[in-house]
């Protein structure tokens, strides 16, 4: 049986966007030797590249591209020879752009700590041992987007930033968490701030509601303060977090540093069904582009975070992890998580020890 052909939008980017989308696209080309998957991909440009090729960093040609696609994989964007552009021309527009043309509502982060990378971290390696987590944030809705304005009061000028949450918004963001959890190890905490918010009170009302549809997995209500405090203090006790806007901006990133580094760091912005938008956490770090030294592992790993929520490519996600974890233990570093910078690796060649350990 032929397996079904999937589309795959391909955005370099800048800086090192594309070096590190090359080492990911031969990770897809493995898995089409090992597994018999079959894709198809198609390149478009974005960001800073686009804004000096075509005067926009989203095309219309690229929109379409993605839309017709199963799943974006995207480099990086952005650099200092566009940082005085109108806020119309920055590469980060295109992201934001994009993000809302292809409905993209949520946020997935994963953090996992390597044992062989545990020294790396600020914590102490017997906190960290076992923590492997995804941060699920709500990423359309909350105070970032609700009424801002200004005015007189009493006591001078006030701001006013308004919070705002309705049902299908926060039903839709927990749904996925809970789907996620369900591929995971069946826990889920959700984050609130129920004892002051009205917003959180509506949102823990929703999250209990649609618990009862996944009886399998185990809820834990956890106030933001006391989650950013455990995060630090047992994070291995976490498997599936969802929060909203935010309060997930902030803990993901708390998060991400449990790791030690985090240019290794994939991420996932995902909409309703399967669709998905996949990019390392990293930016385009112009300064090193060009010099084949950058780590593609955190691009590489957003291919395993495409497979496993978008494709339910579980075995071919799970050979790629085991061979990112297999090459690091077995010391091989790129320059950013070498402590011998003279021992280091370039991108292709960590690219090419991943692929060559990836097994069936």
């Amino acid at each position: 049986m032929t397996a079904e052909v999937k589309k795959i939008a391909v955005l370099g980017g800048d800086g090192i966007g594309p070096e590190v989308v090359g080492e990911a696209l031969k990770v897809l080309k493995k898995t089409e030797e090992l597994f018999g998957y079959q894709f198809e991909t198609e390149s478009g440009l974005f960001g800073g590249i686009a804004i000096d090729e075509k005067g926009t960093p989203l095309p219309q040609e690229t929109l379409e591209l993605c839309k017709n696609a199963d799943a974006v994989l995207l480099g990086a964007v952005g650099g200092p020879k566009w940082d005085n552009n109108s806020k119309e021309l920055r590469p980060e527009t295109g992201l934001l752009g994009i993000r809302k043309a292809l409905g993209l509502f949520s946020n997935i982060r994963p953090a996992t700590v390597f044992d062989c990378l545990k020294e790396a971290s600020t914590l102490k390696p017997e906190v960290l041992e076992g923590t492997d987590l995804i941060v699920v944030r709500e990423l359309t809705g909350g105070i970032y987007f609700g009424e801002k304005f200004r005015r007189e009061g009493a006591q001078g000028e006030e701001a006013v930033d308004t919070c705002v949450y309705n049902v299908q918004e926060v039903e839709r963001i927990v749904r996925q968490a809970f789907d996620i959890a369900m591929t995971r190890g069946k826990r889920l905490a959700s984050v609130d701030k129920a004892n002051v918010l009205e917003t959180s009170r509506l949102w823990r009302e929703v999250v209990n509601r649609v618990a009862v549809e996944y009886p399998e997995v185990e809820l834990e209500h956890v106030l933001v303060d006391n989650c950013a405090m455990q995060l630090l203090r047992r994070p291995s006790s976490f498997d599936v977090i969802v929060t909203e806007n935010m309060f997930g901006d902030i803990l993901s990133d708390e998060a991400a540093m449990l790791t030690g580094s985090i240019g290794m760091l994939s991420s996932a912005s995902l909409g309703e069904g399967s669709f998905g938008l996949y990019e390392p956490v990293h930016g385009s770090a112009p300064d090193i582009a060009g010099q084949g030294i950058s780590n593609p592992i955190a691009t590489i790993l957003s291919v395993a975070l495409m497979f496993r929520l978008t494709f339910g490519y579980h075995e071919a996600a799970a050979s790629i992890e085991a061979a990112v974890k297999e090459v690091l233990d077995a010391g091989h570093r790129t320059g950013d998580i070498a402590v011998d910078k003279s021992k280091a690796i370039g991108t292709t060649a960590m690219g090419d020890l991943i692929i060559n350990a990836m097994k069936k």
